[in-house]
């Protein structure tokens, strides 16, 4: 058979171009400005941005421990009526798991095997333990040993782990990641805690070793002592240096700045037990958290000209009231309207480029103190809670606007309030740590939920959902579990109780 020459030639030229085709295919269908790879560093700092407190924030925590309080409803409602509002409920939820978790799982699974990296990985390791104490103090039993792992292990329907096991890996977790931290490999440059500081790492490892510790001193005190008293033989945060803080600017606001300074501006109010406290001592902390604006009738009078930061014109919103009610109530105390009442200054604490504090020097040794009267420790707890005090005063210096304190003031009110040795000394620490963890309401939450200090009157208002409690000590699963997750959810809720706000978490005991 003859063939033609001219078929030869053009079956020849389609094999080329489909050769040609094939080698050039990959590079073809690559976008060039894709990642393939991400680098830890910022992982991590994605998933520490991830954990500044949020508006649900002022919605349920600093409301529950009579720090703050709105007497409107709507989206707000929550903790101001003792309500189960299941939109406000799962916020904790979906920063945690989505956001912070996910990208440190993920950081830790890809790289745990890379000795260059190995800091990097024991600093996501540090917070993701953070993370995890934040998500369990929340909801009782969560997630934990296979959270984050739907992309990497393709497990969506994650279990949900029993707080105490979420504790004892967590406090192992941190005694492993602290000891593996090693000056000599990689450091995270781009960390924006420390900048990848080792040391400073681990001491916030241990400072959050010590929290962890103390959250288990009414379910587990010896392993709270063993844990506390290698945290802080091992080296804690020495000033406020070393403070666990997000510094906001224009390009990430503070989430609760943001919502203080926009539609919420006028909703929300310093609780009249939190002002209550800092006027019987005294504290001249109150003059820089706190603005009124006398003669304010409605939201349009709140403005600069009325403004009244002075000591004695503070006058906080008393609990048990709604916006129908309210309004009475302050024209009974000599107020123009609720709208008189003091609120967190929005130019200052609750400015939209606050900066947002999740671990602090302040807090660290407040714990210290209680674990030295507790004779868990050695030192002079008296001397550590003056220090205490004195760097949860000079911190404000960090707030925007005019907020610094004195050498003076700060001298003149520990002199004032010293650390009293007569059987009541844990509470005058945790009613510090109640002042130090302002605007950090999960902190300040869990803190006074373990140890029961300050002793606070719980939300008087008629009609609830806390089943016999007087506050609310847990806060409910997101509804989308429900349809998602069932099973694991409800072996959780057959384990620690119903999904409600009174049911109370493994270390939450009276």
């Amino acid at each position: 058979m003859k063939i033609n020459n001219k078929y030869i030639m053009v079956a020849f030229m389609a094999l080329f171009v489909l050769i040609s085709c094939e080698e050039g295919f990959d590079e073809l269908n690559t976008n060039p400005v894709r990642l393939t790879s991400v680098d830890p560093s910022f992982q991590l700092n994605d998933a520490i941005i991830a954990s500044t407190p949020t508006y649900n924030n002022l919605t349920y925590e600093t409301t529950i421990v009579r720090q703050m309080f709105t007497p409107f409803t709507g989206v707000g409602t929550g903790a101001n009526l003792n309500q189960d509002n299941r939109s406000q409920t799962q916020q904790n939820w979906n920063r945690v798991y989505p956001n912070t978790i996910k990208e440190l799982v993920d950081g830790i699974e890809r790289n745990k095997e890379d000795p260059e990296l190995s800091n990097i990985v024991n600093m996501m390791r540090i917070w993701k333990a953070w993370a995890a104490i934040w998500a369990t103090d929340t909801y009782g039993d969560v997630p934990y040993t296979e959270a984050g792992l739907g992309f990497l292990e393709g497990i969506s329907f994650p279990v949900y782990d029993t707080q105490q096991s979420i504790y004892d890996n967590v406090l192992n977790e941190l005694s492993a990641a602290v000891g593996a931290l090693d000056e000599n490999k990689r450091i995270a440059d781009q960390d924006i805690f420390y900048g990848g500081d080792v040391d400073m790492w681990r001491r916030l490892g241990r400072s959050i070793m010590l929290r962890a510790a103390m959250r288990l001193v009414k379910v587990d005190a010896g392993k709270a002592q063993t844990f506390a008293s290698q945290a802080i033989s091992g080296g804690l945060m020495e000033s406020n240096d070393n403070n666990a803080v997000v510094r906001h600017n224009p390009n990430y606001r503070n989430p609760v700045g943001t919502n203080l300074n926009g539609g919420q501006a006028p909703f929300y109010y310093m609780d009249r037990e939190f002002v209550n406290y800092l006027k019987d001592r005294n504290d001249p902390r109150l003059t820089r958290i706190a603005v009124r604006y006398i003669g304010a009738k409605q939201e349009g009078d709140q403005v600069e000209a009325n403004a009244d930061r002075s000591f004695d014109a503070q006058v906080g919103i008393p609990q048990g009231f709604d916006v129908s009610d309210i309004n009475p109530q302050a024209e009974s105390e000599g107020l123009a309207s609720l709208y008189d009442y003091s609120q967190l200054d929005r130019n200052r604490l609750g400015g939209p480029e606050a900066p947002s504090f999740l671990v602090t020097y302040a807090q660290t040794l407040l714990l210290k103190t209680e674990a030295i009267v507790r004779g868990w420790a050695s030192g002079d707890a008296a001397a550590e809670y003056a220090a205490a005090i004195r760097a949860n005063m000079e911190q404000f210096s960090d707030w925007p606007g005019d907020t610094d304190i004195s050498t003076e003031e700060i001298d003149a009110y520990i002199a004032a309030n010293p650390l009293v040795a007569d059987g009541t000394e844990i509470e005058q620490i945790n009613g510090q740590y109640w002042i130090a963890s302002l605007l950090n309401g999960p902190e300040a939450w869990a803190n006074w939920r373990r140890s029961g200090f300050p002793v606070l009157e719980p939300n008087p208002y008629p009609g609830n959902d806390l089943n016999g409690e007087p506050f609310i000590r847990r806060l409910t699963y997101p509804d989308p579990e429900y349809t998602v997750n069932r099973p694991n959810l409800d072996a959780a809720v057959s384990r620690q109780g119903a999904d409600a706000l009174s049911t109370r978490v493994w270390w939450d005991v009276n």
